[in-house]
This record gives structure tokens, sequence and C-alpha cells, in this order.
């Protein structure tokens, strides 16, 4: 694992020397800006199954889209990947193609709504962790192209706790955690912060709670996770926001089309633009005080792990 580590190192900065060089001897302006290009990349995750986040992730994906970003998702739920049947697409190829050779990371990406682009993991996913010096070149070069192509990548994750998630968690720039009101759901999720905790305390998490009733039951439930995350943990968990129980939610997933599309001026709809709108903000806010490490970074994380 760490020699496969050392090699991605190595041929990272094979490739940021090549582009310096190549930037000299074209203009010499614009030296170091593609390589300082990053994209933003957000891990959305689950304490357990059955909480809306895949169906968050696409409507998400949408919302940023719709306020101008470049937005790429992978679905990197190799068990139950869904990401296409909720947006009414089918997934071709997927990301195993990229790492036998097959196809490039612009072959296995499928068009969705709003120009947003997926990439469906598949059994991919859990080869990443196994690669040989020639795939790691292989998807360096076409992750590269992600950093160019995409403001915003989504990575969603499976649902649980285990070793496989938390890889996602701990390489993204930041986390997405979505909850629900339920008991079980809420311990869960306070479960995965803990783990969190355990393995990187500075890490950006996100708290969504979906399918609630009110506002003031969002609220509260967003405040207990946050005052017990820090008091016990000394974790900071940010609320970013909720999406309210919705009836267009269920339509739309039987339709096979995302509620901010198929119901955009929804309670669930209103609540979502309100959450990216706050993303949005954030960033910008947060701009020379956070560094977004871009998507090389993250799946170097994730094979270093």
């Amino acid at each position: 694992m760490r020699d496969q580590a050392e090699k991605l190192r190595q041929t990272i900065q094979n490739k940021n020397n090549s582009q310096i060089k190549n930037n000299d001897e074209s203009t010499g302006i614009k030296q170091g800006l593609l390589q300082n290009k990053t994209c933003k990349v957000i891990t959305i995750t689950s304490g357990k199954g059955g909480e809306g986040k895949t169906n968050f992730t696409v409507n998400f994906a949408i919302g940023l889209a719709q306020a101008g970003l470049k937005v790429v998702i992978l679905d990197a739920d190799f068990g139950l990947a869904n990401i296409d049947v909720i947006m009414g697409s089918t997934a071709t190829s997927n990301l195993l193609d990229l790492i036998e050779g097959r196809k490039n990371i612009l072959e296995i990406m499928c068009e969705g709504p709003e120009n947003i682009k997926f990439i469906s993991g598949g059994s991919g996913i859990e080869q990443l962790i196994n690669l040989n010096e020639d795939q790691i070149d292989a998807l360096v070069h076409n992750m590269a192209m992600l950093d160019d192509v995409a403001d915003v990548i989504l990575v969603d994750t499976g649902a649980g706790l285990s070793e496989s998630v938390m890889r996602f968690v701990l390489a993204a720039d930041e986390v997405i955690l979505v909850t629900t009101p339920e008991p079980t759901s809420i311990t869960d999720a306070y479960a995965l912060i803990k783990l969190v905790a355990k393995r990187d305390r500075e890490k950006r998490i996100n708290i969504v709670v979906n399918r609630a009733e009110n506002r003031s039951e969002a609220s509260d439930i967003a405040y207990r996770i946050s005052f017990v995350a820090e008091k016990f943990l000394g974790m900071k968990i940010n609320a970013l926001g909720y999406i309210l129980y919705d009836e267009a939610v269920v339509k739309s997933v039987k339709m096979q089309q995302p509620y901010m599309i198929a119901f955009p001026a929804g309670k669930a709809s209103v609540n979502m633009k309100e959450i990216c709108n706050k993303m949005i903000v954030n960033k910008q806010a947060r701009n020379g005080i956070l560094k977004e490490t871009g998507v090389i970074a993250f799946f170097k994380k994730i094979m270093r792990k």
C-alpha cells in the first residue's frame, strides 16, 4: 500500500513538472494555472441506509448546476448504485472500464439533467486500493481532466460505517452527512462522526436533516448532534440545512425524475435551493482559509489510507 502511494505521488509530481514546462514553453503567462486549478470534492454519506442520501446527491447536484457550477457525480456505492435510476439515465460504463484501460474518463461519463455528468463506480471502487503502476498512471492522467471540467465533484458513498465508506469520507475536502429524525438514524450519524473524529478531527462535516416535519424539528436535531460532537469529540459540526417531508419527492422517484426538475416549487426543492446557496456562500467566505485539494489528491488519499 505504501509503495503504491509513493508511485502515485511520483506520478503526480512528474505531471506537475511537465505541466509547468509546457506552460513556460507556450506563453509563460499562464504558468501554474492549470497546475493550481482544482475542483472541490464533497463526499455525501449517511450512517445507515434509507436516509435519502442518493436522492439528496442528485438534487443537490442540480441545485449547484442551476447556480452556475459545473458538477460531476461519482456513484461510489458499488453495492446499490442507483444514481442513474433516479436521473432516468442508464450508465453503460463504469470506473472499472477506466482502470482496465478500455475507456478514458470522458468515455465513462454519462449525461444527466442540467448538464450534470455522472460516473458509475461499479466494481472499480473496490479495485482502487489494488492498482499497478500503469493503472495509477492512467488514473492520474484521466482524473486530472476532471479538475479542468468540473467545479464540484460529489461522491455518493454507500451507507453505513464500513472502511470503504470511511475512505471516501476522509479523502474529501468536506462531507455532507444526511440523517433523518428517526432515533436510529441520529445514533448512526453520530457513530460515523465518532469514527471520523478518531482519524481526522479537523474534517469539515455538514449535517443535513432529511424528511423533517418542520424547521423546528430539523434545527433541534442538528443542534443536538453538533452539541454532543463538540462536547465529547471536540469536533465542530456545521448545520447546512434541512429537507422537509414532501410527497413530491416520492412522486419524483416513481417518475425517475429529480424533484428539483419535476417539482421546482415544492417544499423539498425550495429547501434544496437554500442548502445550495448556503454551500456556495460558505465556500466563498472560506476562500483562502481552506484549501481545496482537487480530485487527484482525493484519489491519492483513498489509495493511501
